[in-house]
């Protein structure tokens, strides 16, 4: 073998290394669709855990004075945040703030004219929170007015969803909001969302709304809808326009659940209330109900035995749900139930499927909700993607 065969082999192996460079300053997990995906995944939690988010055992005897400080509310925030960041990593469609009966209103020092419901309603400040982190960026100034629940939100870490798009990014779909003049519609590119605004007015007769989509320019659609509506939209083109700067993309107006099930991406959770245990299934907004049901408590059976053995047999499922108790476990939310304390049911495990103890042989004493539910959907991630009818 030739000297000049040695260096070419040592020139295209240097080559590929280069190749093979990973630039890690940037992410690399991107959601990437593969296809549509029609069933859905809910989990419930009791607002009460925003209640119960600052017990005295975590502030030191001087500090238990001023439990209604600025510390506390940072606690709640921050708890909502992690809870938030959970329901974004495993893909969540839907995520029920129930009221298990144990939010009591907590002493503070507000005004009667104050909003802050993180005391007073702690069932609407984490309905609150949630909302508020999974809408896009460049909707929110359109969705939420400046209130005294979102006071400390910028400290919470982005969800960074598919759906929460850059203005230089393309993607078939989008989420938007309806503006009802281009003076709403704050940014970059305002003279051209006039010149759009203008060219829509001189139209044809045919009811339009414009829509503003965090691209610099406002989107028309054919659908009268009133505004500061917000509006999943679908492009007509799977690829980005070429003068996307200066020209305005043909969209319409979808049904949220879209891009999840024709295309397979994941485009964030809805919040829905509940004003009992009992509720989060008989107002469940699907069809048939939630088809499979997994209740979580220290006294279930180890998660692995469910999942290695399938004892019970886990059936194939479209509406999968997921429910977490509070402080004082389920128990509690079926004891101040007053539908299910009619019907005769004492046990939650009577509720569900599945009685599931997430973490056997825990270290320490107890489990907080927030832990539970990232320990929860890691648990079932597998069991979720192999059962859901595609």
């Amino acid at each position: 073998m030739g000297p000049h065969a040695s260096k070419k082999r040592k020139r295209e192996s240097h080559v590929s290394a280069e190749r093979t460079v990973i630039d890690t300053t940037k992410p690399s997990a991107i959601f990437q669709p593969t296809e549509g995906r029609h069933y859905t995944l809910t989990i419930a939690l009791p607002g009460s855990i925003i209640a119960k988010s600052v017990q005295n055992f975590y502030l030191p005897t001087w500090a238990l004075k001023f439990k209604c400080s600025a510390q506390s509310h940072e606690l709640k925030t921050t708890l909502a945040g992690q809870i938030a960041r959970a329901l974004a990593v495993f893909c969540v469609d839907e995520v029920v703030v129930f009221d298990d009966g144990q939010s009591k209103r907590e002493c503070h020092n507000q005004t009667e004219n104050d909003l802050y419901t993180g005391f007073s309603d702690p069932n609407h400040f984490l309905m609150h929170l949630l909302s508020y982190l999974e809408t896009p960026p460049h909707l929110r100034k359109h969705l939420f007015p400046l209130h005294p629940n979102l006071r400390t939100a910028g400290m919470l870490p982005s969800l960074d969803m598919p759906h929460h798009l850059r203005s230089h990014e393309w993607c078939q779909y989008r989420e938007g909001v309806t503006v009802d003049n281009p003076i709403n519609a704050k940014g970059a590119g305002m003279d051209d969302k006039k010149k759009a605004y203008k060219k829509s007015e001189s139209s044809s007769n045919v009811s339009t709304a414009l829509v503003d989509a965090g691209l610099p320019q406002l989107v028309s659609i054919a659908t009268a809808i009133p505004p500061a509506t917000r509006v999943t939209l679908k492009f007509s083109t799977l690829d980005a326009p070429q003068k996307l700067q200066s020209v305005s993309p043909s969209g319409a107006a979808v049904a949220p659940s879209a891009p999840r099930q024709e295309a397979g991406y994941y485009w964030g959770y809805t919040v829905r209330p509940a004003s009992s245990l009992s509720s989060v299934f008989t107002e469940c907004p699907f069809d048939g109900g939630y088809d499979l049901t997994f209740g979580t408590s220290e006294r279930g059976i180890p998660l692995s035995s469910l999942i290695l053995a399938e004892i019970p047999p886990i059936s194939e499922f479209k509406h999968a749900l997921i429910v977490f108790g509070g402080v004082a476990g389920l128990e509690v939310a079926v004891k101040s139930d007053q539908e299910l304390v009619g019907m005769g049911v004492t046990e939650p495990q009577k509720l569900f499927d599945h009685w599931i103890n997430l973490c056997p042989g825990q270290g320490s004493r107890t489990i907080r909700t927030e832990e539970a539910v990232w320990l929860g959907l890691m648990g079932l991630r597998d069991v979720i993607s192999l059962k859901g009818t595609k």
